[in-house]
């Protein structure tokens, strides 16, 4: 008898258990789970604050944006009533849901262990809590929904790219244009190790303005990336302002006007970006170049007018560091030292299998010999270019490269100037610049070769020697003979009996440098 009755009653909870499974997934059940709430709230006392769309004033209250937004991120406002979906204006693709506030009544939601209510009105959010628990977690709920609110727009906000201008009482000195890179810090030419600590660092900097505060500092950070130019460090930046989602500013030094005008533009700039000085060495080698001194961009660095203003980065990139002013570098100025190497063995490993889609070749070995000799010096822009150009053929690609690479270890030249000769390291640049006047039909795709018309006729050099009279970089009209053209490609066989069509000495005549910066 015992065993039936608690057999029964098993059952009786089995069933009771299995027919509120089965109504929880319907209108009835939905509807029922409402009205057990609501009678549950019915024997607390509750706190009611009104949160206006409009202010006095009639402009748009923040709190209640940042309140509808924090409310749309909800996992509850996917099973709310009344749900609007929209594309996203930067991602087509991508929908987004919006609780419909003129249709939608009340969403719910848990933040420690208390449950909140919000009530739709017309042009207002009600918010609802218990009266025993406002103390405990209304001053920190509030913060929760700035802290979630911030951390959603900057993943939605637009980077936009600022450059300065001259003196415009209309306009402003900044003007400011979409900015959109493909780049990231893991495409970038370095470490893996150095990318994971850069990357440490930089989220690091994002949650630490209470630390930088607590030690009376200002909530900013300095880096400085040095390299040869086209080693990627334009491209880095890129990768920062992404990761970071912050705005660019990049400074012209040749625009601003003195001292003070530098100061100016550094207190039009905002929170959230990062502010950017290109060939920092070069305005600092060639006082003639810029209307800044050295005072002047140290007080840019880190002078008072340097504080007015938080959550900033500060990005300087130079070509030789060894040739700054130690005052410019040291610590507090400069926090980060990244360096942006030539192309080694490594990063050609790497530029082949993003490339080419080569991970191993018959020709790696080669190529890891002449990098061994430690004179090779193509960086890895030129080297991209190559295999671009190339795709359709990854061994001509890889060749192109070992020809090059030879060639570039063996070049040398000499500027002559009125007063003395200097040595100069000479970087062709097949990247951006172009391929050291190579006529069309030398390098190509399929049965020709040929290299594509855009690197023809340009060329891009920068010295690593300082000039003390015309600044650090200097151009190079000359370049190397005709026989170091066959040479740097290795594509003409010396007892070939086809009819060359090319006039090399009318080349030579054409071919200039031209510098350009990749980014």
């Amino acid at each position: 008898m015992f065993v039936m009755l608690v057999v029964s009653s098993v059952a009786v909870v089995a069933c009771f258990w299995l027919i509120s499974r089965v109504l929880s997934r319907t209108a009835i059940g939905h509807f029922l789970q409402n009205k057990l709430k609501d009678l549950e709230e019915c024997f607390h006392a509750h706190q009611l604050y009104k949160i206006p769309k409009f202010n006095q004033n009639m402009q748009e209250n923040q709190v209640y944006r940042k309140v509808l937004t924090y409310l749309n991120s909800l996992p509850s406002a996917e099973n709310s009533d009344y749900v609007n979906l929209f594309s996203s204006n930067n991602k087509p693709h991508e929908i987004n849901l919006m609780i419909d506030d003129a249709q939608q009544k009340t969403i719910s939601d848990n933040y420690l262990g208390s449950q909140i209510y919000w009530k739709f009105e017309t042009n207002s959010l009600v918010l609802k809590m218990r009266r025993k628990e406002k103390r405990r977690i209304l001053s920190t709920y509030m913060q929760h929904i700035h802290n979630v609110t911030e951390e959603i727009e900057q993943k939605k906000k637009q980077i936009r790219l600022y450059i300065n201008a001259e003196n415009n009482p209309t306009n402003g000195r900044w003007i400011s244009v979409p900015f959109s890179h493909p780049a990231s810090i893991d495409t970038a030419m370095l470490d893996s190790d150095q990318k994971n600590k850069i990357k440490s660092d930089l989220d690091s900097f994002l949650k630490s303005e209470q630390y930088y505060h607590r030690l009376g500092r200002v909530w900013k950070r300095s880096y400085l990336l040095y390299g040869p130019s086209g080693t990627g460090k334009s491209s880095f930046i890129a990768a920062m302002a992404k990761f970071l989602r912050y705005d660019i500013y990049d400074v012209d030094l040749t625009k601003v006007v003195n001292d003070s005008d530098l100061k100016l533009l550094l207190l039009q700039t905002t929170s959230k970006s990062l502010i950017v000085v290109e060939d920092l060495d070069r305005y600092l080698a060639d006082e003639k170049s810029s209307n800044v001194n050295l005072s002047g961009i140290l007080n840019f660095m880190d002078g008072v007018i340097s504080s007015c203003g938080e959550e900033r980065v500060m990005v300087f990139t130079v070509s030789d560091k060894e040739k700054v002013d130690p005052s410019v570098l040291r610590p507090g100025r400069i926090d980060v030292h990244v360096k942006f190497p030539l192309c080694d063995f490594h990063s050609f490993k790497t530029l082949a299998n993003s490339h080419l889609g080569l991970k191993e070749h018959k020709l790696f070995p080669q190529v890891e010999e002449i990098f061994q000799t430690g004179r090779a010096s193509l960086s890895p822009a030129e080297v991209s270019e190559i295999m671009i150009f190339n795709r359709g053929s990854p061994t001509r690609a890889v060749k192109t490269v070992i020809n090059a690479l030879k060639s570039n270890t063996e070049t040398k030249v000499t500027v002559t100037n009125s007063k003395k000769e200097e040595p100069l390291r000479l970087t062709h640049s097949i990247s951006v610049g172009g391929a050291l006047g190579v006529p069309s039909g030398l390098l190509g795709h399929g049965g020709s070769d040929g290299l594509p018309p855009r690197l023809m006729y340009s060329g891009s050099a920068r010295t690593v020697d300082e000039s003390h009279k015309s600044g650090l970089f200097r151009r190079e009209s000359s370049v190397p003979s005709v026989k170091e053209f066959k040479r740097f490609y290795g594509l003409l066989k010396p007892k070939s009996n086809k009819k060359e069509l090319v006039n090399f000495d009318g080349l030579e005549k054409e071919n200039t440098r031209h510098e350009v910066s990749v980014f």
